[in-house]
């Protein structure tokens, strides 16, 4: 496995070589300057935009700019600076990450455990009553695209029902780190969390039912009924223990895209994360926060599959690499 891992590591290279690349003349390209975040605006002669242009290093080759661009990168960790906030870019990620980080883990939770239940539920009893209401709510929750979710969540729990916020990850004037100020963050992040973990909750749990049902026509299962054994006993040891196998693999896989997919969520509910500061940095034309971010989710991307891959060697002893 190590050897497989290093041979993964070593084809992520040039794809993070041709992202960057990418990345970088895709902000090139956007419309607008980024030179105009970084001047006086109260100075607009001729000479004063020329020397900054100059000193920003804007007039050298577009070659030149973008190895300086990951040079800085590679030997500093230096992603830039934000022309919004004037500090570091690096600094700026930090203070937002960890709630999208919350936000991510939140909805991983909940779509394992309610895609578990709802799955087991749907295979054991297939073609029911029951497993015909939970393909409806599959089906809806695959076809739905996510921001009407989002909107229609808001009016119904947050306004109609006022059982959740609609913005915000706590409330002012809590003191940080106290049960009030956690039991408070966690009241936030229920309805943004439940929004984005729905569509991956009703794949997984139409993908785990299939698997059940398939599984449960196989000879092993068949052998284990003829020897008496119970259906419960079946279930949960022979049959589940089967299915859930790819489901567990999907994790590192959905750890990076569920980041990347916060934007559309955090923006809508104006969850102060990184998907809601990469929406604000395109509007305000914040060059160095965007290429960061893009960089980032990419590079989570490659990383999430590479654990995924190697996790499916863990629980499936069957997988040699």
């Amino acid at each position: 496995m190590l050897a497989y891992a290093l041979r993964r590591i070593l084809i992520m290279i040039p794809m993070l070589i041709l992202i960057s690349v990418v990345v970088f003349f895709l902000a090139l390209l956007m419309p607008g300057d980024p030179f105009s975040g970084e001047i006086d605006p109260n100075n607009t002669s001729a000479e004063y935009l020329e020397e900054m242009r100059e000193k920003q290093g804007y007039n050298d080759p577009i070659p030149v700019q973008y190895q300086r661009w990951v040079k800085k990168i590679i030997t500093k960790g230096d992603f830039g600076k934000s022309t919004k906030y004037k500090k570091d870019v690096i600094d700026v990620v930090l203070e937002k990450i960890p709630n999208t980080l919350f936000l991510a883990v939140c909805a991983l939770i909940i779509t394992y455990i309610l895609a578990f239940i709802l799955g087991m539920y749907s295979g054991r009893r297939p073609y029911t009553l029951g497993d015909n209401l939970i393909a409806t709510f599959n089906y809806g929750g695959i076809a739905i695209p996510q921001y009407i979710i989002a909107i229609l969540a808001i009016y119904f729990f947050a306004y109609s029902l006022g059982w959740f916020p609609s913005s915000g990850s706590v409330t002012p004037g809590l003191e940080s780190g106290t049960w009030a100020y956690w039991a408070d963050k966690i009241h936030h992040v229920i309805l943004p969390a439940l929004t984005l973990g729905l569509f991956s909750t009703a794949s997984y749990t139409q993908f785990l039912r299939n698997d059940i049902i398939q599984n449960s026509q196989r000879d092993f299962v068949r052998s284990a009924r003829a020897r008496g054994t119970s259906e419960s006993r079946i279930y949960n040891k022979h049959i589940l223990r089967n299915s859930i196998i790819p489901l567990i693999t999907f994790f590192g896989f959905d750890l990076a895209t569920l980041i990347g997919g916060a934007i559309i969520t955090e923006t809508i509910f104006t969850y102060p994360g990184i998907g809601m500061l990469f929406i604000d940095s395109i509007n305000n034309r914040d060059y160095p926060i965007i290429m960061s971010l893009t960089l980032m989710f990419s590079t989570l991307t490659l990383v999430g599959n590479l654990f995924s891959d190697l996790l499916y060697g863990v629980v499936d002893p069957r997988i040699r690499y």
